[in-house]
Order: structure tokens, then sequence, then C-alpha cells
């Protein structure tokens, strides 16, 4: 049982809770609760850690004894220090990254993505995730100064489908979107210029919706390289809408068309 914080094991836990660059050089993550444990991929597994008040549950017990998954035992007081949360579960994973290339988030007519520039809240990025794979997206493509998908709490906000929505970090936004229009992919950006509301248009074909950072929303010079802006109508005096519910509105209108 592991009984001290100076642990190499648990000092590297904390870094990759509380550092990107540490999750970027291992490509590792941690995820911590019972219901996280479940949902991660086996092959995905690194190292599992369990407290000793987690054997306190039997049903916590039985679930992990059942997965034949070899865990760490550590010290209640240990397991608070590397816990990220206010109350813990008891059970931490470390898990390695999943990985995809550009091309595996392209699936023919059967494409619909969602392209993000700059997203900085973990609980839309999250939510985005969650929604995405409700509402059947193919992937997901990022900039790279979006909030770190592996924080944390862009984890948890996944809910799970960070092992099941694809998705594709680029250094080069501009670029990803023309190539997504060199595939035939069309391409719209929820924009406040747009001209047509959402429900004018047809996402029955291979599509892909822009979303912009929740303060600034899309830069201008990555708008005017969508093929069609688009806008989401709202009454009262609003100008806009929080990023993951506008993307929420445009992936489940693509999912209702293509039903």
């Amino acid at each position: 049982m592991i009984t001290s914080t100076s642990n190499q094991q648990m000092k590297t836990i904390v870094q990759l809770n509380k550092k990107a660059k540490a999750r970027r050089e291992l490509r590792a993550f941690i995820v911590e609760g019972i219901k996280m444990f479940r949902e991660t991929p086996p092959e995905l597994l690194q190292r599992v850690y369990v407290s000793e008040q987690f054997f306190e549950n039997e049903e916590n017990y039985t679930c992990l004894t059942k997965s034949g998954i070899n865990y760490e035992l550590v010290s209640n007081s240990v397991f608070a220090h590397i816990s990220d949360t206010n109350t813990p579960q008891g059970i931490l994973a470390v898990v390695r990254q999943p990985v995809y290339e550009f091309s595996d988030l392209l699936q023919g007519e059967r494409t619909r993505l969602l392209v993000l520039e700059d997203i900085q809240d973990p609980g839309n990025l999250g939510t985005m995730f969650r929604t995405g794979e409700g509402a059947g997206l193919t992937g997901i493509i990022m900039s790279r100064d979006t909030v770190d998908l592996f924080s944390p709490k862009t984890v948890r906000a996944t809910m799970g489908s960070i092992y099941r929505m694809p998705f594709y970090v680029t250094e080069d936004l501009h670029g990803a979107i023309t190539a997504l229009r060199d595939a035939g992919i069309h391409t719209y950006a929820a924009h406040l210029r747009g001209e047509k509301y959402y429900d004018e248009l047809d996402f029955t074909g291979p599509t892909a919706f822009l979303i912009g950072n929740e303060g600034n929303g899309l830069k201008q010079e990555t708008a005017d390289l969508a093929d069609t802006y688009l806008k989401i109508p709202m009454e009262g005096k609003l100008e806009s809408l929080n990023a993951a519910m506008a993307a929420g509105i445009l992936m489940y209108e693509a999912h209702r068309q293509c039903r």
C-alpha cells in the first residue's frame, strides 16, 4: 500500500492533474470515479489506484475484482492528496490518450463535424463532446489554443464521450478547414452576419459547423473560410448564445434532418 505523498507515482498523478505539459509529454491523463473507470476501454488503462475506503463498499469491491484489472492500494490520506475532486470516490486511473488521424473523422456522406476555434471553458468543450456523441457526429476538430481536452474538468464534463468521439487537434485550423472544403464537406459558420437561419439550410450532406471562442466568436478570417454563414434566432436583447448551446442546436438539427 502506498502511504506517502512523496511516492513518485503519486507525484506523477498530481502533475497529470495540474499540468497540460505533463499530460502532453506522457500522453496520459487522469480519470476519477467508478463511472469513468467503467467507461474506460481496458486497452487504454495504464494504472489503477484505489483508497482503503473504496473497499468498504461491497459493490465497488466486486466491480473491481470482477474486472480482472490490477490495482494499487493507496491510504485514504494520500488518495485525498492526489484526487482532483472535493469528495473522492476512492478510485483513480492513469489513462493513455486516444489518438486519431484527421482522416479518421471523415466518413464520406455521413461526415458530421464540429470545428472549434479557441474554446476556453472546460465545461463547454466537455458538453460539446457529450452532445456530439448523442447527435451522431463523426468527429471534432480543435485549434491548438482550445482548452486542453484532457484536463480533469473537461474529462468529467464529457461523461465518457472522450473515449468514443474521434477528435483531432490541429496547429493550422485554416488549413484544416480548407482541407474539409476540398474533401467536399460543406462548412457553416455560426455568425451574427448570417443571412439565413439554421433551420432553413440543408445539412443532409457532409457537414462541418464552425464554432468560435466564447467571448469573441469566430475570428473574421476563420469565418470567411466557411461556405455559408448561418444564424440562430434569438428573442429579447441577446446577441449570442453559449457556445456549447449553439453547437448543440446545430448538431441536433443536422441529426433531425438525417434521421
